[in-house]
């Protein structure tokens, strides 16, 4: 999904929210206005204030229905499916509000009220969505916010999905390339122009295709990040749970890597902000302290810095709390420190000792209790990182991943994961890599609230090879 529609959708909340309440007061300003109030003269005392303080947490309720009603689906819907939405979302909103007054009838004894409530909201609420979508549709005719996509396939659909998009640009969706056919020449342009950031999109329109391409096509677009769509008549069932579209008349369905998209990614957002502030005042006491003690121990500073790569196979500023001595990184690709040391992750792009002799004292000590990684916490109020993902790894080792594993950079690295309360070191890379990619495509809140409940227990029960202590 694209920033500029998640954005959009987020700004929906508090724009209905603003104007719901503007309907509320235009309906008491007309009630007690001289023009109604002559021809139907006011018989009831209602205050302003009292009014208002009602209008303001009923109007929440309100934006609840809304959601309820799918106003604020992150997936595109065409406008008069929005607005009859709309429609239908406040009709149902003002029976909530009804049902909600009754309890309070002293605030509601006018039926003008409650009506001129119901048509203004709907009026309101319609005029805004059509503004925002106009604005919306306006940006994407100056390419701003639009989805570049590659389709692949020379079928009449395909030729059909090129005119259309190419026809109306205010849809949103611009065809950066139509390829005949899906091969090694046709992937070397498509990262040219993922390079020059021309592609987000891959459209698979060719029904005869054969699975191996389609599987290809599929793991290609995994690997690059890109988001997978195939024409209905391609496959006769759809992903797990797959997003359909409806362009010039034909069926296109979408293949979501993960469950955070969407609304998903705005509360995993809040969720980190929360938490990983809340962390860093909790773990001050011990933050504190540690940073006296490396001080003392002059090992090359208090923060351990280097690259890793994030989301999207993007390289991040990565620190922690300092734990080896220092060019410790060095060593790694000393032919004569691998050979008397080992690696217990031979044979996969990880690289790991069990008795590492590059760790300080003080760094056995806060890498026993993870206190070396407290300065994650933030990097996730930086986004950066998330509280719960894959870990990250180094650029060197990322380029040795099996084309599948690079599926784990779908979404931000995280400080713990399934994988760190599973074993932890003691995990081979390849299980590793398999509980990171079912993290991906099961995300829920619940699984991140369980990850987190168990970490600092696995972190107390279990030493670093996932042995339990004594």
């Amino acid at each position: 999904m694209k920033r500029i529609d998640l954005f959009i959708t987020v700004v929906l909340i508090p724009l209905d929210y603003l104007t719901l309440l503007v309907a509320g007061w235009l309906a008491y300003a007309l009630r007690f206005s001289p023009i109604f109030a002559n021809i139907r003269p006011v018989t009831f005392d209602l205050n302003f204030t009292n009014y208002m303080s009602a209008v303001l947490p009923l109007a929440l309720v309100w934006i609840l229905v809304f959601a309820v009603a799918g106003l604020y689906a992150t997936q595109r819907q065409r406008l008069a499916t929005e607005l009859t939405r709309v429609i239908l979302a406040v009709s149902a909103g003002i029976a909530v509000v009804l049902a909600i007054a009754f309890f309070s009838r002293e605030l509601f004894d006018s039926r003008f009220i409650v009506l001129a409530v119901w048509f203004i909201s709907t009026v309101f609420v319609m005029f805004e969505r059509f503004i925002t979508r106009t604005i919306q549709k306006k940006l994407y005719t100056y390419g701003i916010g639009v989805n570049n996509i590659v389709i692949i396939g020379t079928t009449d659909t395909g030729k059909a999905l090129k005119n259309y998009f190419d026809r109306y640009p205010r849809l949103g969706y611009a065809v950066s390339a139509h390829y005949a056919n899906f091969n090694k020449e046709t992937e070397r342009r498509i990262l040219e122009l993922k390079e020059t950031n021309k592609i987000n999109t891959i459209f698979v329109v060719d029904p005869n295709f054969d699975r191996v391409t389609i599987l290809r096509i599929k793991s290609f677009s995994d690997i690059e990040h890109l988001t997978f769509q195939y024409s209905a008549e391609l496959f006769p069932s759809a992903a797990v749970v797959p997003i359909i579209h409806m362009f010039a008349g034909v069926p296109v369905i979408e293949v979501p890597k993960t469950p955070l998209d969407g609304w998903g990614a705005i509360y995993k957002r809040g969720f980190d902000i929360f938490f990983a502030a809340l962390l860093i005042i909790l773990s001050l006491p011990v933050q504190i302290p540690t940073v006296i003690f490396l001080l003392l121990e002059k090992q090359g500073g208090i923060l351990y810095k280097q690259e890793r790569v994030g989301q999207g196979g993007k390289t991040i500023k990565y620190f922690k709390f300092r734990s080896m001595i220092k060019d410790a990184h060095q060593l790694r690709s000393n032919p004569d420190f691998l050979k008397e040391h080992g690696n217990m992750r031979a044979g996969s792009p990880m690289f790991k000792l069990e008795k590492d002799p590059r760790v300080t004292k003080v760094g056995a000590f806060i890498r026993k209790f993870s206190i070396d990684e407290i300065p994650e916490f933030y990097l996730v109020l930086m986004g950066r990182m998330s509280l719960v993902g894959p870990r990250p790894h180094l650029p060197e080792e990322v380029q040795n991943y099996h084309p599948e594993q690079k599926k784990v950079l779908t979404i931000k690295p995280g400080i713990t994961g399934l994988a760190q309360i599973s074993g932890r070191a003691s995990l081979a890379f390849d299980e590793e890599v398999r509980l990171d990619m079912y993290y991906i495509e099961n995300w829920s809140p619940w699984l991140d609230f369980i990850v987190l409940l168990k970490t600092p227990l696995v972190v107390l029960l279990q030493t670093g090879t996932g042995k339990k202590r004594l």
